[in-house]
């Protein structure tokens, strides 16, 4: 990621592999930067961010909401748990440390499941039974609030305030 701060205005630019995202409150700065990536390197403008990394990105009047609802349905059918409606051997199948990872990058736009998903991944050198359950919980929890995410509402300052309930 490369910031430029100009006259109290930023610009970013955000490359992972072949993705690019360009964002700020500098709009001249914008502008310039890709008219100048267009002149030196073939590219495609998709327009306003829609998904990117897994999250989605959601635009309205009251500013921007991000989830990570496909990357939850992808989790819960890598799992066999898209028709789960209760206890099976599917659930011991499975590698945990592979499912908690997923977990730990889901918890960048779900706070409220950090503290879980912290405590399991600290018992991935020697995994038990419990454990197992323990992220089956947290799955279970997901799959019934794929929906949730993060909003971002527009107040006219860059504060950010959050508020999470971790039970």
């Amino acid at each position: 990621m490369q910031i430029k701060k100009r006259g109290g205005k930023i610009t970013c630019l955000i490359i992972y592999v072949d993705d690019m995202i360009i964002t700020g409150d500098d709009e001249e700065e914008i502008v310039e930067l890709r008219k100048n990536l267009f002149h030196e390197f073939e590219m495609k403008d998709l327009g306003l961010l829609k998904y990117f990394l897994g999250i989605e990105v959601l635009r309205s009047k009251k500013g921007i909401f991000i989830n990570q609802r496909k990357y939850i349905l992808d989790l819960l059918a890598e799992i066999g748990m898209i028709d789960y409606s209760g206890r099976s051997k599917a659930d011991q199948q499975g590698d945990i440390s592979e499912v908690v990872g997923k977990l730990i990058y889901l918890s960048h736009t779900r706070p409220d499941i950090a503290y879980a998903v912290g405590v399991v991944s600290q018992s991935m050198h020697a995994p038990q039974e419990a454990h197992w359950e323990a992220v089956l919980r947290i799955v279970r929890y997901l799959k019934g609030t794929a929906k949730h995410g993060l909003m971002f509402e527009k107040h006219g300052h860059m504060e950010i305030h959050g508020f999470t309930d971790a039970d």
